[in-house]
């Protein structure tokens, strides 16, 4: 089968595309015959060598794909040859063919495209675990989502927005995108290189009472002022660490505010845990992309022999929404 083949790590001239063994799936999982996949900033980290896949995962980059069911492995129930697909996978979406658990799989809804449904695993689910089922967010509630115009802030605002309509979104962003962050659904806008520091505008915004929850990132760079914006019992929960592992935290004012700070991971969590993530997600998210009140943001589809194309894209930050990859 064809598939982006990496002989070494570095810049994106190491991605090759080239011809390597189609893989064979195992008990549980299936075969995706794979029509689209996308690009995660993840992508680019495993590119690098700093992010390997879980062991047993393909060496192959991207962490979702959408596609049809070609076969099934042993004991896989309620599933059938060529329907479609959307599903996490743990490596192996930059090719033809992936293997995934069946318990990861989720049916595309009617009218949904491949190209739309390759955005969803990641971005999407990492958001929904994130801000609702490890956030605990609630309608009438604030948050701050770092990163406007990323996959993951983009997606966090659409269900925020679609979820918990009455809450209150602020938004850091890039002057470039900020508007369009505006017109996704944020409610207040911080536009991060004039205001590093955003305590202050946080405290007016939310008539000094703070948010009830961080989408964080970016690190040790923004853990002061988070936590200085979050309110009592508020939660920051950092999922990135680009500026850095190491700051200073006032463990006092946490301790009066009764906050809590939580770190998260997606693709390294059990395969029975991510199951059950999927399952929550079909329940409370799902319905809202099959009725159309959530539509994947596209910046742009690639065909997989752009794929150093779609990875400059991503690290030149010229996209908004996700990068798409179409396989065939």
């Amino acid at each position: 089968m064809k598939a982006v083949i990496m002989e070494a790590f570095g810049g994106v001239e190491v991605l090759k595309l080239g011809e390597t063994e189609k893989p064979v799936p195992g008990e549980g999982q299936v075969l995706v015959k794979v029509f689209a996949t996308s690009i995660n900033r993840p992508d680019l980290v495993q590119r690098e060598g700093k992010y390997p896949p879980p062991p047993g995962d393909s060496l192959i980059l991207g962490l979702e794909v959408a596609g049809t069911i070609e076969s099934l492995g042993a004991g896989v129930r309620g599933w059938k040859v060529g329907e479609r697909v959307m599903t996490l996978v743990g490596g192996g979406g930059y090719a033809e063919f992936a293997v995934a658990y069946a318990s990861h799989l989720m049916r595309i809804p009617d009218g949904m495209s491949f190209e739309e449904a390759a955005c969803v695993c990641e971005s999407y689910i990492t958001a929904f675990l994130n801000v609702f089922m490890i956030g605990e967010f609630k309608d009438g509630q604030s948050a701050i989502l770092h990163g406007g115009g990323g996959g993951v802030n983009t997606a966090a605002i659409q269900l925020c927005r679609a979820l918990t309509p009455a809450c209150k979104l602020i938004v850091t962003a890039s002057p470039a995108k900020m508007e369009r962050v505006r017109e996704v659904g944020a409610d207040f806008l911080i536009n991060f290189h004039d205001t590093p520091d955003f305590t202050e505008v946080v405290k007016e915004f939310t008539n000094k009472k703070g948010v009830d929850l961080i989408l964080d990132h970016v690190g040790a760079k923004y853990l002061a002022p988070n936590m200085n914006s979050l309110g009592y019992k508020g939660r920051l929960v950092i999922i990135g660490v680009i500026s850095g592992i190491k700051a200073e935290l006032n463990m006092a004012l946490m301790m009066v505010k009764r906050q809590q700070i939580i770190g998260s991971v997606l693709r390294s969590r059990p395969v029975s845990e991510k199951g059950e993530i999927v399952v929550e997600f079909v329940r409370r998210a799902l319905p809202k992309f099959a009725d159309r009140t959530i539509v994947p943001i596209i910046e742009k589809v690639f065909t997989i022999d752009q794929v150093t194309d779609a990875h400059r894209m991503m690290e030149e930050d010229k996209h908004f929404g996700k990068i798409v990859l179409k396989i065939r």
